[in-house]
Order: structure tokens, then sequence, then C-alpha cells
């Protein structure tokens, strides 16, 4: 007789390790704009100066964190993805980066976890947006049991840490790393499979003979690993993102600058608005990086 495991949801994971932090760590201040606010409440009561809810307020939310940063605290600061990021730009431009001071950013979401709250809940830009400033690192988790890990090692940091946490979660998890994870090793070319994208690109690839990385963190982008990866296989690069296609085109580009090589993004459509709801596995489709599509076209790419 089998036994079915249940699996908890990323964001289960952010809250339970989250309110253990709490307890063991008193550097750390949590910062929520009504999003999930309601997990915290027994935290809140327990530290009412570390867990504070701003309301929908997510441009003083970041200007908070970076005045609590300032006087020596870790400021964890979530929200929906598009709010986080998106909304408060400046305030992460200024606040965080002008004043080089650091916060962990946790958000959900994603791009598109759940079409039928339309575009203002979708951020497929945010991994882009945050490229246009120095110094932060991305962590990307595609299993709920890289959540921790990543949480916790950005947790006990210093610097500017985005974790974007997803309900697209892929059937394992890999054990975490700061660069690349070899997956499979093929000659055709090589595949990068960021978070929660591995299923479709496992599946994908299955009868493609191409190397395939997985990365939980994609900033720092891993140089060393691609020109390793490249080295052993024909020079052909593929970048399947959960988010806006082409966002780690210039880190390919970085890492293979002196090495003639071919480059496909597959993510979400960065040359037109997708004005439709459906479901999550509909817009995989539209946007290509099912694993049928990714079959059919890196198959075609890497002949």
């Amino acid at each position: 007789m089998s036994t079915q495991v249940t699996r908890k949801p990323m964001r289960s994971v952010f809250v339970d390790t989250m309110i253990e932090s709490l307890a063991a760590d008193p550097r750390l201040v949590l910062l929520t704009a009504d999003i999930s606010s309601w997990f915290f409440d027994a935290a809140r009561a327990e530290f009412p100066d570390r867990v504070i809810n701003v309301g929908i307020r997510e441009q003083a939310m970041i200007g908070i964190a970076g005045g609590l940063a300032l006087t020596g605290h870790r400021p964890v600061v979530h929200t929906y993805a598009p709010f986080l990021v998106e909304r408060p730009f400046e305030q992460l431009k200024i606040c965080l980066g002008h004043q080089d001071v650091g916060a962990v950013l946790v958000s959900v979401g994603a791009s598109y976890d759940d079409p039928s709250w339309g575009r203002t809940h979708q951020a497929p830009e945010d991994v882009a947006l945050l490229d246009t400033l120095p110094g932060w690192t991305v962590h990307v988790p595609g299993h709920e049991d890289e959540v921790q890990p990543l949480l916790r090692r950005a947790m006990s940091g210093d610097g500017r840490v985005y974790v974007r946490l997803s309900e697209r979660v892929n059937s394992e998890a890999v054990p975490v790393s700061e660069g690349f994870t070899v997956l499979r090793r093929g000659g055709a070319g090589v595949v990068i499979a960021v978070g929660p994208a591995l299923d479709q690109v496992l599946a994908g690839t299955s009868t493609i003979d191409a190397t395939v990385l997985y990365a939980s963190t994609i900033r720092p982008f891993d140089h060393v690993g691609l020109r390793a990866a490249v080295a052993g296989s024909r020079p052909n690069v593929v970048v399947v993102e959960p988010y806006l296609r082409g966002t780690s085109a210039h880190e390919v580009a970085e890492a293979l600058g002196d090495v003639p090589h071919r480059l496909r993004s597959y993510g979400v459509w960065r040359d037109r608005e997708a004005r439709v709801y459906g479901t999550a596995e509909e817009h995989d489709r539209l946007y290509g990086v099912d694993a049928a599509s990714l079959a059919e076209s890196i198959s075609s790419f890497f002949h």
C-alpha cells in the first residue's frame, strides 16, 4: 500500500520558516501589505514591533524596510510580485540600492499563477526589472523543499535578495546550490531550466541529446557553469525561464563573450500582451513553454 505525501505550497513553507526565524533571530522584521498578513497574527501578537502590516502601501513598505536596514535590522518584505517589485520600484532603487542596504523580498503570484486575477496580479517583468539595479541576488525555487534553505540563507545575510515563490512546482526538488546543477548530459546543446520550468524542460528534452542545467538561483548567473557545459557540447544554448523571455540573454552573452554560440530564449512574450484569462497551463501552451511545444521547438533549433 503506497503512502501519499501531502505537499506544502511554497507560501506555507515561507510562513513556517518566517515564524521560526523571527523567534530565533532578533534582527528580523517582517513587513506585509495585507497579502498573507493573516498567517502572522500570532507572530504579530508575540513580536508586535517586528511583525508589521502596513496595509496597501507598498511604496511606504519599501521605504520602511530601508530605514529598518539602516538601523541594523534585517527586513523581510512580502506581497504579490507586481506590488513588491513594479509598484515600489523607485523605492527599491533609492531606499535600498542607493542607500546600499539590504532586505529580503519574498513574492507570490509569479508570472501567471492564477490568471483569473488578471494582469494586475501578474509580474513576468519582475526579474528583468531588478536586473536594471546592481547587487541583487535572485532565487527562483522550483519545489517547496528548495524554499527553506534559500530563505534561511537570505535572512542570515545582509544583501539585497529577491525570492520568487510560485504555485507552480516541479515533481522533485534539486539540492540547492549557488550555480547550475547538471541533471543530464548531451552533445547537441545546453538547455537551462530556471525554477518551476524544470519539469517541462525535462519532459520536452527527453528524446533530445541535450545537457540540462537547473538553477534555483539565477542571479548571480553561473557564468563558469555555463561555459563548462558548452565546452562539452555543440554551442547551442536554450534558456527556459518562468518569466519574461530573454531575461537572461545578456548573461549568456557575457558568459560566452569569446565563444561563438547560438541562443534561443523561452518565456513570457515581451513584444505583445496576452489579454486572456484561462488557466496557468493554457498560458504555458500560449507562450510555448509546455513540454510538447518545447520538444518541437528545441529539437528544431538544435538541428
